[in-house]
């Protein structure tokens, strides 16, 4: 019913920027929440940021003040635009769409130098 492809991701150096995006196609017209998370290798997979369909906005403590997440209603997607990274926040990035439940492929994000 709803389709989520994630790009955007890639290699980039500390300090850098990357913009996610999350294309949304199908039938996105129950969607109330959209959210990015994150996992590394080991880990949990954590949530990162958040948008609801009114426009209001979370971010997890560890990216707050670097991420912004918005959504582009016209165009059906939803950024993540993420400044002055940092090597922990390399990670496997997915997009998240509810109710019900849907999720992208995701992207891979590697801050390295």
């Amino acid at each position: 019913q709803v389709q989520l492809v994630e790009s955007g991701g890639g290699l980039v150096q500390p300090g850098g920027s990357l913009r996610l995006s999350c294309a949304a196609s199908g039938s996105i017209f129950s969607i109330n929440l959209w959210k990015w998370y994150r996992q590394a290798p080991g880990k949990e997979r954590e949530l990162v940021a958040v948008i609801s369909r009114g426009g209001g906005t979370n971010y997890a403590d560890s990216v707050k003040g670097r991420f912004t997440i918005s959504r582009d209603t016209v165009r059906n997607t939803v950024a993540l635009q993420m400044n002055s990274l940092k090597p922990e926040d390399t990670a496997v990035y997915y997009c998240h769409a509810a109710p019900p439940s849907y999720w992208g492929q995701g992207t891979q994000v590697t801050v390295s130098s």
